[in-house]
């Protein structure tokens, strides 16, 4: 019969003082259920507290969140501590001590505590898979029964870098765009709601017809001023369903991530991003002898697409079967030929995670000159948008006016 799973109980910080075992006076931090569990730690560690207390919290900090970034960056200074000599508890006491953020530090002190409990570090991240994915810890895990945990640190902090920076670029692409619009709407309001109707009030002796385009431009200034909340609310309230909507329905992300795929110049980026980041995973994860069905697994959670993830799954499911890496990527349609062939030379030749990576390397700089290339493209489009929509309505303003001197 299975048991109910316990839930995780909350770790608080509590300050000490206290003897160790050569009589010197000491004192730190630890974390723990409840002081009872933190002074019988401490007392395993052979320290004899004398003073304990809870750690108050400061209600004037607010905690930050957690990043992606920040998880980077914390692999790369362990691996660089590891490979220094520095031993693995002292490392993160270090990284814990001196980071800046309150919750990483948490986090990293929690792991600290964990190991010094005598779990593995590969057990110690899974109780934190909001942070900590499956292949961050299988990497880890992989180096730790290899004896090359270093050297895995290096490999996994290399691939976080360059994950992020893949993730940093496609949202670079996506951000053009969305300036254009959010511009484009913001210019048109300020001038429908405080510009035009300044004209309106000169306009109402004007004792001719107005011009058609002036008329339009009033009737939607109209609109703006006396539904200005139903607009900008309506607007919100749209962009926030569409993320819940996205969040919830599995078969509106599909339909978006194949939108995306499709998209002119967007859709190229975000192609061969996913391909690059594919490349990598995999590359990382070979080279850690993960075994390649295993490998492919995690690599479909990790392709950021569900057209890819579903791919990548037959994918895995053709390999379990004895068809070869490249056979399965070709049946699939998605990756280009080059990306195919290098991957039939690189099982040829024993060598497929070095070709992963030199794949992943050309693709990562081919997304960068993409990105380099539409932000040229997006600024001078950017100007003309909003000269063709500001400039619009000038003229609309002025069409009276110009009538009427022709008139006199």
């Amino acid at each position: 019969m299975a048991t109910a799973k316990q839930p995780a109980r909350k770790m608080d910080v509590f300050q000490w003082e206290g003897m160790d075992s050569r009589g010197n006076r000491v004192k730190g931090e630890s974390r723990g259920a409840n002081m009872a569990l933190v002074k019988a730690e401490l007392r395993r560690q052979g320290v004899n507290p004398l003073k304990i207390k809870k750690k108050a919290i400061s209600l004037g900090s607010k905690k930050k969140s957690i990043t992606p970034k920040d998880i980077a960056i914390f692999s790369r200074q362990l691996a660089t501590m590891m490979s220094s000599g520095v031993p693995l508890v002292q490392a993160f006491e270090i990284i814990g001590r001196g980071h800046e953020n309150p919750t990483m530090q948490d986090l990293v002190l929690t792991v600290k505590a964990d190991v010094e409990s005598g779990n593995s570090l590969a057990d110690s991240l899974r109780k934190h898979p909001l942070y900590f994915d499956g292949l961050y810890c299988n990497l880890v895990a992989a180096g730790e029964q290899a004896g090359i945990l270093e050297t895995l640190l290096h490999k996994i902090a290399l691939y976080k870098e360059k994950i992020e920076a893949i993730k940093g670029k496609i949202k670079k692409a996506m951000f053009y765009p969305t300036a254009v619009v959010v511009a484009a709407f913001i210019v048109t309001a300020i001038l429908m709601i405080f510009v035009v109707p300044q004209f309106q009030s000169l306009f109402q002796n004007f004792g001719a017809d107005l011009p058609a385009l002036t008329k339009l431009v009033i009737d939607v200034s109209d609109i703006f001023q006396n539904y200005w909340w139903a607009i900008f609310g309506g607007a919100g309230g749209g962009v926030y369903a569409l993320l819940q909507f996205k969040k919830r329905s599995k078969a509106f992300q599909e339909f978006l991530d194949k939108l995306s795929l499709k998209l002119p110049v967007l859709g190229d980026i975000v192609n061969k991003a996913t391909i690059a980041r594919y490349a990598r995973t995999l590359s990382t994860m070979f080279a850690a002898g993960v075994p390649l069905v295993e490998a492919l697994q995690t690599v479909a959670g990790a392709s950021g697409n569900i057209i890819y993830e579903r791919a990548i799954l037959k994918m895995r499911d053709d390999v379990a079967t004895g068809i070869s890496l490249q056979m399965g990527m070709k049946q699939t349609g998605l990756f280009p030929h080059m990306v195919v062939q290098m991957v039939a030379i690189g099982e040829e030749a024993g060598s497929l995670d070095a070709m992963l990576s030199k794949v992943a390397d050309f693709y990562e700089e081919e997304v960068d000159n993409l990105v380099d290339g539409l932000s040229s493209l997006l600024e001078p489009i950017i100007m003309a948008v909003l000269g063709v929509l500001i400039g619009g309505l000038v003229i609309a303003m002025y069409l009276p006016i110009f009538k009427m001197g022709s008139v006199v």
